[in-house]
């Protein structure tokens, strides 16, 4: 596993030890960020189920100015923080463990709007139309601000036109399904 382009370009990064996350790979990773954008000038960006903090990272070493990566499980936290070491990524990024709707209420505590939010989770685990539901309610995307939701292709995720469009919807290799919204 390694950053695909921008400053960190060819850098490896570490995956989270054990069967209990699924990395994206390196091809999905280039094919998502040619949507999202290839290089962003600036922004910040929630990496809510990080794993590791490969799709965090990415987006930080393509211009994201600022990340907060967020994971419940402590073998991942601990492989976020050794990534971000490894980058000398300290000043842009803060790490919490904690479950994804607090780390969601707590953000709009904080007063906090993301330019792209990551939604990777565990496959079936989450109801994606509670998550898009909360992040809208919390006001938590900027305007034309992007979420990227990767999942089994057997889910069907929202088509929630009211709050947002979705940019693309797509699968990769036969198993990972993506679909990206945009608020208008």
């Amino acid at each position: 596993m390694r950053v695909v382009a921008g400053v960190h370009k060819g850098r490896q990064l570490k995956a989270v030890p054990g069967n209990t996350t699924r990395p994206t790979t390196d091809k999905v990773k280039e094919a998502i960020f040619q949507i999202l954008g290839p290089l962003f000038e600036h922004g910040m960006v929630l990496d809510l189920y990080a794993g590791s903090g490969s799709l965090g990272i990415e987006a930080l070493s393509r211009g994201m100015e600022k990340g907060i990566f967020v994971d419940k499980h402590p073998k991942a936290i601990h492989t976020i923080y050794e990534n971000v070491r490894t980058l000398k990524l300290d000043d842009k990024v803060e790490v919490f463990r904690t479950e994804a709707f607090r780390a969601l209420n707590a953000a709009s505590k904080r007063d906090l709007q993301f330019d792209l939010i990551l939604l990777d989770p565990p496959y079936r685990k989450v109801n994606y139309g509670k998550l898009l539901d909360e992040i809208d309610k919390l006001q938590l995307l900027n305007k034309n601000g992007m979420i990227y939701c990767e999942h089994d292709t057997a889910e069907e995720l929202p088509d929630d036109r009211d709050r947002f469009s979705i940019v693309k919807q797509d699968n990769y290799g036969g198993t990972i399904g993506v679909t990206i919204y945009k608020k208008e």
